[in-house]
């Protein structure tokens, strides 16, 4: 995967990306995500891979800022029609090269994005960089469950798979070792949807 062939992926996607991940199962595992993530008011809020806005109804009726960020302007335009509101910035940004300054944000949306762009790991890098000192990320995505290996099917199917703008084959724990308990904690890694496949993950940085 790279940057050029996702613009190309999710400029096929975007005309039928809210009617597969957003509804049925995925509709509702997005509401178990945002369950319990508590906002104050006037807080800044990131939505990285914001795509067409999907998980935006969950924080923009509050009294925050928010900044939704994506690499498709394809996406991003979906996501400007639905939400019209001098609280919300949308712009075409890539997440493995944030342009915000340190600390800038005290809460960051990371949803289906880490198993997406070239480089996880620069990605949760810049997240970091971009979360204020007791913030928190908050991480919705597909990764193979920590007890378990990948699957010869999910093998054969990865590089499939990568041509649709996605990894089924990436660790989360591989990705966030490298910070624990020097920069982050993890407050939450619960399974969401088709049996851990996909998770819910809460960090707060320390």
């Amino acid at each position: 995967m790279n940057n050029r062939w996702n613009k190309v992926i999710y400029k096929i996607w975007a005309p039928m990306y809210d009617f597969i991940f957003n509804s049925g199962v995925f509709l509702a595992a997005r509401k178990k995500v945002f369950q319990n993530i508590q906002v104050e008011l006037q807080q800044k809020i990131l939505f990285i891979g914001v795509g067409t806005g999907a998980d935006l109804p969950y924080m923009a009726d509050g009294d925050v800022e928010i900044t939704g960020i994506d690499l498709s302007p394809d996406m991003l335009q979906k996501a400007k029609k639905k939400y019209d509101s001098p609280r919300i910035t949308f712009m075409e940004m890539d997440a493995q090269d944030l342009t915000f300054p340190r600390e800038s944000f005290d809460l960051v949306i990371a949803n289906l994005i880490l198993s997406v762009v070239p480089n996880p790991d620069q990605c949760l890098r810049e997240m970091l960089r971009v979360t204020r000192t007791g913030g928190r990320i908050v991480i919705f995505d597909k990764f193979v469950p920590p007890d378990q290996d990948l699957s010869v099917i999910n093998k054969i199917l990865r590089p499939v798979v990568e041509l649709m703008g996605t990894d089924i084959g990436r660790r989360f724990e591989q990705i966030v070792t490298p910070y624990l308990k020097t920069t982050i904690v993890i407050e939450e890694n619960s399974p969401i949807l088709f049996n851990g496949m996909y998770r819910k993950i809460v960090l707060r940085r320390i």
